[in-house]
């Protein structure tokens, strides 16, 4: 199944890119409300089949002291407020096999991180729950690797699987998109491409990972060029006092020109690129 057959996602008949988005972590309900609002007018505007993101807790972070979440229902209880009160679906990523089953009650689509796409039995926990699955490749693997861990979510008979790219390691405190990659994954599952993940700097000696968000554009831009099905973004209205990847998100503010370039350029390349295939 592709990603316009998503339960509640709207305008599923547009060949626009999937957008999914949202902040990094749920800090509480009024900026998510807030920031669920805001993206689904403008995705409305353009016509973007539209899908909330919010983390409901950090398990990956580099130090003790980081924010990890404001407890774990609380923050699936607002997911699924945003969901009903915006019709929209809504995604939230797991790291434990309990995980699964739990956030499968609030949320429409389960995320794997890209340091756990190797983690077997998380992958059937999440499979079996029977909710869309969004695989982010890891960053230590290759595009053709990703085949076997859409295998093991095939395994179970789920078929509702997408994969996200968010870059490559480079070196030690970089990443870069292997571009040549997407044609690759495609041919496993739909395809999306993490933007804001992909401009991490990460291992930084303080322990917080930076960022390049000024390059949000130009790596989305790319992405569209290649037939990605769906672009990543993690957006905040004050990223520089988000409680999470703050320093690689994109400013709400600035979400609106960048959905309207980035559709511009995608219903060009329906119209035109398509017919040199």
């Amino acid at each position: 199944m592709g990603l316009a057959d998503l339960p509640k996602i709207s305008h599923s008949n547009s060949k626009q890119f999937i957008l999914i988005a949202g902040p990094c972590a749920i800090e509480g309900e009024e900026m998510a409300m807030r920031i669920a609002e805001k993206i689904k007018t403008i995705s409305d505007k353009l016509s973007i089949p539209y899908i909330f993101k919010g983390s409901f807790k950090k398990a990956n972070r580099s130090r003790l002291d980081s924010f990890t979440g404001i407890g774990d229902e609380k923050a699936l209880k607002i997911l699924e407020k945003v969901g009903k009160g915006f019709d929209l679906p809504t995604i939230t990523d797991i790291h434990q096999v309990e995980d699964a089953a739990l956030a499968s009650n609030y949320v429409d689509v389960l995320q794997i991180p890209a340091f756990l796409v190797r983690q077997t039995d998380l992958l059937v926990a999440a499979s079996k729950t029977n909710k869309f699955i969004n695989l982010k490749k890891g960053q230590f693997m290759s595009p053709e690797s990703m085949q076997f861990a859409v295998d093991k979510i095939k395994s179970t008979g789920n078929k509702n699987i997408w994969i996200t790219d968010r870059g490559t390691q480079f070196g030690y405190q970089d990443l870069i998109v292997d571009y040549r990659g997407i044609p690759v994954m495609k041919n496993f599952a739909p395809t999306i491409l993490d933007v804001t993940h992909s401009l991490q700097q990460p291992n930084q000696a303080n322990g917080i990972t930076g960022g390049r968000p000024e390059s949000i554009e130009t790596i989305a831009r790319a992405g569209i060029s290649t037939g990605i099905d769906g672009i990543f973004i993690e957006t905040h209205y004050d990223p520089a006092n988000a409680k999470s990847d703050g320093l690689n998100m994109l400013d709400i503010k600035y979400l609106e020109g960048l959905l309207s370039r980035l559709a511009g350029l995608k219903k060009y390349y329906e119209e035109n690129l398509r017919k040199l295939d």
